[in-house]
Order: structure tokens, then C-alpha cells, then sequence
């Protein structure tokens, strides 16, 4: 996925007027964490939770960045229902489509930088990507070393 095809000239036609994209999920739980709090001796405070099994929240969002242009910065937020066997993250359909949200306000080619999470280097967002002429990906390695050593 790295580039795409070389024959094809992608990383050139990015480059040259392209944008830099950054992207990445976070999910968060919309019960908030049990908490603690201080009471009187002898009397144990009682703090109410609401929001028992009320599902998740993803968030997705990407940076798009062009010499001598704005930063641009684009999200979607999903709610996920609470359940067993239900998704509970941000899937291939919900990423693919906020990048072409973004190459629609760009209207220029894009490279995009991402991690390896496996909605990004699963088969269906292959084929999702390959179907962008405009789109370049590269995949953050797995691990990177520090590069501030004191040696």
C-alpha cells in the first residue's frame, strides 16, 4: 500500500501542489469513570452515575497541510449502541469517507500518513484506497526507535 503503484506516478503528482495528511481514531466510553469523593465519617456519600451501557463515541480525524496554505482539520463523529456483537469502532466505510470529504474541500491530490491499525491495512481498505487516483498512503512503521539518544 506504501506509495501505491510507482508506474502510475502518484507520490510525484502528491507532491508537486499535493496536501500532507495526518489521520487517526480515538474512542471513548460516554459512561463516565467511577469517581470518589470525600464524606463525613460514618456517612458514606453516594454519587450518582448515569449513562449505564449508553454505548461509545469515535472520533476520526485528519490534519491536511500544504506549503503556503491553511491547515485544514476535518473529523467525524460516530455513536456506537451499546450490545454485544456490534461495532465499536470507526470502520473502513466511516475513514474512506471522511478522506474524500477532505479531497473535496482540497480539490488537490493528498498523501495521507497513518498507523498500522487494522482497519487501515485491512483488504477492503486496499481496494477502497486503490480506487483513489488522488490518494497516497504511507503506513507509520511499527516501532520507532528514539531518535534523541544521548550516546
Amino acid at each position: 500500500m506504501e506509495g501505491g503503484d510507482p508506474g502510475r506516478g502518484k507520490r510525484a503528482r502528491a507532491a508537486c501542489g499535493g496536501y500532507v495528511c495526518f489521520e487517526d481514531e480515538a474512542g471513548f466510553a460516554r459512561r463516565p469513570p467511577r469517581g470518589r469523593t470525600w464524606g463525613r465519617r460514618g456517612r458514606t456519600p453516594v454519587v450518582t452515575v448515569s449513562g449505564r451501557r449508553s454505548g461509545r463515541l469515535s472520533v476520526a480525524g485528519l490534519t491536511a497541510k500544504r506549503p503556503g496554505s491553511r491547515t485544514r482539520l476535518c473529523h467525524r463523529l460516530r455513536t456506537h449502541p451499546a450490545g454485544r456483537g456490534k461495532r465499536r469502532s470507526t470502520g473502513e466505510r466511516e475513514l474512506i469517507a471522511l478522506i474524500d470529504g477532505v479531497h473535496q474541500l482540497v480539490k488537490a491530490p493528498t498523501v495521507l500518513v497513518r498507523d498500522r491499525l487494522n482497519t487501515h491495512v485491512s483488504h477492503a481498505m486496499r481496494e477502497l484506497i486503490a480506487q483513489r487516483a488522488w490518494l497516497t498512503v504511507f503506513l507509520l512503521p511499527v516501532y520507532l526507535p528514539p531518535l534523541d539518544t544521548d550516546d
